[in-house]
């Protein structure tokens, strides 16, 4: 306990006697000051007992007295010492009436005791209180290192913090999901502090915030986990009152334990870097029994079920919508931490391999971590601006801006066709990129129309090339010869229907078609050159309606 006013009274060598404030006795006293200033004011710094013996103040000075005690109560001064006997044989009226006034406890001090006695009462039981906190502290540091290495871990670690400080306490992961929370009912107060925890996990760790939440009646220290660039996870505290020395030591404790437990050594990382990069160049190379052998524990039970393989890769800046990089941070980095921390809440086994510029994981089917893909991928839709899209349905929506890295998504298979899987993912993630989405899936793809595929500049340049003479020749007013050949082809060269579609003669239509195989210098009867043309007009068409012509797509 802080040593107060009331403790400095009860001292029975003092012999102090309370003139003036009775009722604020029980303020915290800092340290304990002697000054005959008339305005100590700029030398306090708040909290202190100051000590007079009214040398140069006219204490009998009514107006002179109460300027003097009003200025120092200002000042944060928690109590005011007059010596009695030294200048004054009593203690002015005028001095008592103005510490009532300003409600300063005013303490009269007998002649025998000396103000340096009081100075070193107050030095020592600050000298205590601080003892007291170190030792708290450490005796805390104990138990939480007893706790982290106990088979609960994390858990039990966050319940002995939570007792120590009188409050509750929280751990968040890399992705700044809550893993763990004490008491219990702290996880749903913790949630509501997502957003201040992700703006802490863009500094560089160690760094450190304090939340002002008006929802909650506590106060929150946020504190980042880690050593490196990035922030593997947040420790959240909250406690009725400012932290004191003895719960600080207990908080950074604390810090110091969670980090070395959630970041592994780098030479267990490379460790395991490797082996799952062994393991999948072993599955990629038509290997699996090698590549279960190599796997063992680590990885097996990811090879034993149905899993996924996801193909990720940075969007360049240049094809960011304007301000993605700053609404939808951490890119791969992001996008790794999110698996790997709902893949670590389940349990569930997860293979990721840097490669290059990209990342390359295999994730179980219908699992943690692919779910967690999949609400990255659409919060960084919703954050760049496009509309976020359930999963399942990718790829056959309009293009969008799909923020800070575009995932594609193969369909769910086994180790014997893990390179397949791979090639769907690379197509898939081909497809993001030309769409501009975050995310698709190979399924969406393979059992979507082909059209969407065409909306890319190199294909519109060949369409454009190849068409351009017929345009041209149109433009003359000589003939509808774009019209024509886009009936003809879609009524799969039936001569009569495509005429009545466009409203003139079977004749006039075989004309056209003869002067479409002279202007273009190619046979329609080449069952290539009928799908390069019919794929040029979707490629060029403007709209819906004008795509679709009559009828149905023509038999190739």
């Amino acid at each position: 306990m802080p040593h107060t006013l009331a403790s400095l009274v009860n001292h029975t060598a003092l012999k102090l006697t309370v003139l003036a404030g009775e009722g604020q006795l029980d303020v915290p006293v800092r340290w304990a000051h002697a000054s005959e200033l008339i305005d100590p004011v700029p030398y306090m710094e708040g909290g202190e007992l100051l000590l007079i013996t009214a040398l140069k103040l006219d204490a009998e000075d009514a107006e002179a007295t109460r300027s003097y005690v009003r200025r120092i109560a200002e000042a944060g001064v928690v109590g005011l010492g007059f010596a009695v006997g030294v200048n004054y044989e009593g203690v002015p009226a005028a001095l008592v009436e103005a510490a009532r006034e300003q409600g300063l406890p005013l303490l009269g001090v007998p002649r025998r005791t000396p103000f340096i006695a009081i100075s070193k009462a107050v030095s020592a039981a600050v000298a205590a209180d601080q003892y007291r906190a170190v030792t708290a502290g450490f005796e805390a540091q104990r138990e939480l290192t007893r706790a982290a290495l106990g088979a609960e871990g994390p858990a039990e670690l966050l319940a002995r913090l939570a007792a120590h400080l009188d409050g509750w306490a929280a751990l968040y992961d890399a992705s700044g999901a809550v893993v763990a929370a004490a008491p219990d009912w702290a996880a749903r107060r913790a949630a509501r502090l997502a957003e201040d925890v992700g703006r802490l996990r863009e500094r560089p760790a160690p760094a450190s915030s304090v939340v002002s939440d008006t929802e909650g009646d506590d106060r929150v220290e946020l504190q980042s986990l880690g050593t490196g660039r990035r922030a593997r996870g947040v420790l959240a505290v909250g406690t009725a009152a400012p932290l004191g020395t003895a719960e600080r030591y207990a908080v950074h404790s604390a810090v110091a334990l969670l980090t070395l437990t959630t970041e592994r050594s780098r030479a267990l990382q490379d460790a395991e870097a490797r082996l799952g990069a062994a393991v999948l160049k072993m599955l990629l190379a038509g290997e699996p029994d090698h590549a279960r052998a190599v796997a063992g524990r680590l990885y097996g039970g990811l090879l034993d079920a149905p899993f996924r393989v996801v193909v990720a890769e940075p969007v360049p800046a240049e094809e960011q919508s304007p301000g993605a990089a700053d609404l939808s941070p951490g890119g791969l980095d992001g996008l790794a931490d999110a698996m790997d921390a709902a893949s670590a809440r389940t349990g569930e086994a997860l293979l990721a391999v840097p490669d290059g510029g990209r990342l390359i994981v295999l994730v179980a089917d219908g699992g943690a971590a692919a779910d967690a893909c999949a609400a990255y991928a659409a919060e960084a839709e919703a954050r760049a601006g496009a509309q976020p899209r359930p999963r399942g349905r990718s790829g056959r929506g309009e293009n969008g801006r799909g923020g800070t890295v575009a995932v594609g998504l193969s369909a769910p298979t086994g180790p014997m066709a893990a390179a397949h899987a791979y090639r769907q993912a690379e197509q898939a993630l081909s497809v993001a990129r030309r769409r501009g989405r975050a995310l698709v899936e190979h399924e969406d793809v393979a059992a979507g129309s082909v059209l969407p595929l065409l909306a890319d500049d190199a294909v519109r340049a060949f369409a454009d090339g190849l068409l351009r003479a017929l345009r041209e020749h149109d433009a003359t007013g000589r003939g509808d010869l774009v019209a024509s050949l886009r009936a003809w082809l879609a009524r799969h060269g039936q001569w009569d229907a495509a005429a009545a579609d466009l409203g003139v003669h079977r004749h006039t239509l075989r004309y056209r078609m003869r002067r479409v195989e002279e202007i273009l210098g190619r046979s329609l009867d080449d069952a290539d050159v009928r799908m390069e043309l019919w794929l040029a007009l979707k490629a060029t068409s403007t709209s819906e309606g004008k795509e679709g012509g009559a009828g149905s797509s023509p038999s190739l």
